[in-house]
């Protein structure tokens, strides 16, 4: 009996066996996924993040890159330089002599050439009464010469192309204006042949180089506006103020700008070098 029933158990437990290999090779023949291979669920920093990464490109695409050009000069201009140029104005509008000069009506940056060709950076404002012509140091921030020319003297303003002797060896590209305000007085020998002179009867005017980083660089330094505003307050001064035994009106002449120079040396090395500018050279300043 008790045989029998051993015999009777062992196929049971062979029963179980089989069952429990048939359940492993099922597992074997489809195995669960690990569970750390899962994709993690998205977080709320996750997705942040990644709706960040998807603005960047239309962020970036805003982004203006300018020229290295431009970027040259606004690293040498000190006018460029941010909040140079607000400052200067309001320090030459504070030398303005309210009763001499009147309001300011307008402010240009310019570029003076002298007689022998050389190029000097000048801050110009036209008043009701004046104009008014600056050495200014934008490095320092101070104003370092002022020339005052009353409007109602001015006589002839004569706008065009610069040109030099046949026989010079200058030469000097596109134009300018020239203002004059004593016709009847010629410029002396000696004043022509001084570098240095300061008596003459007229002063000559070009476009700022910094003229082309802006528009509004462009409204400032356009020397074609400045004669037509310089023109009209000229014309109101005369009227307002004549004076006596001198003709009234202002003449405007489009011809060439004579600049009676022959052999400058010191014109060419400075207008090469921008010696006449506030401008960062290097380890040394202006």
């Amino acid at each position: 009996m008790m045989a029998d029933a051993e015999e009777a158990g062992a196929p049971g437990e062979e029963q179980q066996q089989q069952q429990q290999e048939q359940q492993q090779q099922q597992q074997l023949s489809s195995p669960a996924e690990p569970e750390e291979l899962q994709p993690p669920a998205p977080t709320a920093d996750t997705e942040k993040r990644a709706a960040e990464g998807r603005e960047a490109p239309s962020q970036s695409g805003a982004i203006s890159v300018e020229p290295s050009v431009d970027k040259f000069k606004i690293g040498r201009f000190f006018v460029l330089r941010p909040g140079t140029l607000n400052q200067a104005i309001k320090d030459v509008e504070a030398l303005v002599d309210k009763e001499l000069d009147g309001s300011v009506l307008s402010v240009w940056l310019m570029a003076e050439v002298d007689h022998w060709n050389n190029e000097k950076e000048r801050l110009t404002l036209i008043t009701d009464n004046s104009l008014l012509v600056f050495k200014y140091d934008f490095v320092m921030f101070r104003c370092e010469q002022i020339q005052r020319i009353p409007l109602n003297f001015v006589d002839r303003i004569s706008h065009g192309t610069f040109s030099f002797p046949k026989r010079s060896l200058l030469e000097r590209q596109g134009g300018g204006v020239r203002v004059f305000w004593d016709r009847l007085r010629e410029l002396s020998f000696t004043s022509k042949w001084n570098p240095f002179a300061t008596d003459l009867p007229f002063i000559t005017f070009t476009s700022h180089p910094v003229k082309s980083i802006s528009g509004s660089f462009a409204t400032l330094c356009d020397v074609q506006n400045f004669r037509e505003k310089l023109k009209d307050a000229a014309q109101k001064a005369h009227t307002m103020k004549p004076v006596p035994g001198k003709a009234n009106g202002v003449l405007v002449l489009n011809q060439p700008i004579v600049i009676e120079a022959y052999v400058g040396v010191m014109s060419f090395l400075g207008n090469q070098n921008k010696l006449g500018y506030s401008m960062a050279r290097g380890n040394l300043g202006f």
